[in-house]
């Protein structure tokens, strides 16, 4: 076979799907802009490389949608998750990785595939002719996202992501804070102690709060508007929809008990979780900020616990782009006014690791098949991949069409079961076994390579 697969951009989705479609035979080249071509998100040239947290979410695979989309992965051979999986650092029932060690591993496994040439070229227009995937992600470069915008004859959707500070595991007074996973979740003692959580009494909350309301902000260039996405809200942002929004999101403080005090109930709790296999780094759970810097280090040494903290990163803000995708794209990921290019991962409106990852898988493989001439069937929509593919090529509303990240929101209802907060554990296990079925099916039906 002399037809080869481009796929544009070396985050998640561009790395599995060239995984995905280099595994069943099919050459590869995938371009990768970085190290040449800077962004302002990410720190190295490195393939997979983690930009905000280093978590992948919940690895529950009865009870959650994200756990679910994990388990696919996996039985699909997915290079994401399993390398994830081999990088893992403790974080309760969460999957979150030494992020170094993790998109080193990728590089090397991507690298050293015999049908995969990376090339660190920036890729600027959409071509006539050839097998393409576009897994550019949000932080798309300008020239092509000016041609994107060109050939779709609609505007490139924005919003804002901000990402969260890192600090030095020395650098916090563990006097005053305490190792504790929310309601101790965990099999292990290591689980069990996966966070860091800083205290805070009522007035130094309200004075944290009166800080964070007050402090410096980015300030946003003409015509652009702030469109976040709720999962990845600034902590600013959530203070200003109300005075006790955080306590009620990152920070609150139900499921964990102070050993320093354990009498006293703490009216808010900071959480850090650990950010590297060394243990020298946490990153500040949920504190994704567009503060300014300098704004930062002295609002964040206000929590309790960190008075002293040395920050390895602080927090930054970064405009992500994203195609409105339900009327742009088939149900095999082809954008309809040139089916020769796939689009794949955040850009078409999935949020978060796993989710990009999972559209890589999906458009690797669909591309894959079809350059073998034996075309994939649509994914069960009754999956957690199906669920999403479905949502951005059609189920989602156009005018209204936001990222979206994996729930059971997005699953077919099953009948006969009871609705509400007291049926949600037996709906979501039927959920879940339902997909584990589908999902195996669908891939059990796909045929070999010749």
């Amino acid at each position: 076979m002399t037809q080869t697969l481009h796929i544009v951009g070396g985050g998640m989705a561009g790395s599995e799907a060239a995984w995905q479609a280099a595994n069943l035979g099919i050459q590869v080249v995938l371009h990768e802009m970085r190290p040449k071509v800077e962004t302002f998100a990410h720190r190295t040239g490195d393939l997979g490389e983690m930009v905000c947290s280093n978590s992948f979410r919940s690895d529950d695979h009865e009870q959650n949608a994200v756990g679910l989309l994990h388990w696919e992965m996996r039985q699909a051979g997915g290079l994401i998750m399993d390398t994830a999986y081999a990088n893992r650092l403790p974080a309760g029932g969460a999957l979150a990785v030494d992020r170094d060690a993790f998109s080193a591993a990728v590089t090397a496994k991507l690298i050293n595939h015999p049908n995969i040439k990376v090339s660190y070229e920036e890729i600027t227009d959409l071509p006539d002719d050839g097998h393409w995937i576009f897994a550019t992600g949000p932080l798309t470069s300008e020239s092509l996202g000016g041609a994107i915008q060109a050939e779709t004859g609609a505007d490139r959707l924005a919003f804002f992501d901000a990402i969260a500070p890192i600090v030095y595991a020395d650098s916090i007074d563990m006097s005053v804070a305490w190792k504790q996973s929310r309601y101790d979740k965990g099999e292990t003692e290591e689980e069990q102690k996966a966070y860091i959580n800083c205290p805070m009494t009522k007035p130094q909350y309200e004075a944290f709060i009166d800080a964070l309301l007050a402090a410096d902000k980015t300030e946003f260039h003409e015509g652009e508007t702030a469109k976040y996405f709720d999962g990845c809200l600034p902590i600013e942002v959530m203070a200003e929809r109300g005075r006790e929004t955080l306590r009620h999101g990152p920070m609150k403080p139900v499921g964990l008990t102070n050993p320093h005090d354990p009498e006293t109930k703490a009216y808010a709790v900071v959480q850090l979780r650990r950010d590297n296999a060394l243990g020298t780094l946490y990153n500040i759970v949920g504190f994704q900020t567009k503060m300014k810097y300098g704004a930062q280090t002295s609002v964040f040494k206000m929590i309790p616990g960190l008075e002293d903290a040395s920050f390895a990163r602080l927090g930054g803000i970064h405009r992500n782009t994203f195609l409105n995708s339900p009327t742009l794209l088939d149900s095999q990921m082809r954008l309809r006014s040139k089916p020769h290019i796939r689009f794949a991962g955040q850009v078409t409106g999935v949020e978060g690791y796993v989710e990009s990852s999972a559209m890589g898988l999906l458009a690797g493989r669909m591309a894959a098949h079809e350059m073998l001439r034996a075309p994939l069937a649509d994914v069960p929509q009754d999956t957690a991949h199906g669920a999403l593919i479905h949502h951005i090529t059609g189920g989602a509303e156009a005018k209204t069409f936001q990222p979206m990240n994996v729930n059971f929101g997005l699953f077919r209802p099953l009948e006969g079961l009871r609705g509400g907060r007291r049926g949600r554990k037996d709906r979501y296990k039927a959920y879940t076994d339902r997909a584990k079925a589908c999902w195996t099916d669908w891939l059990a039906a796909q045929k070999e390579p010749a």
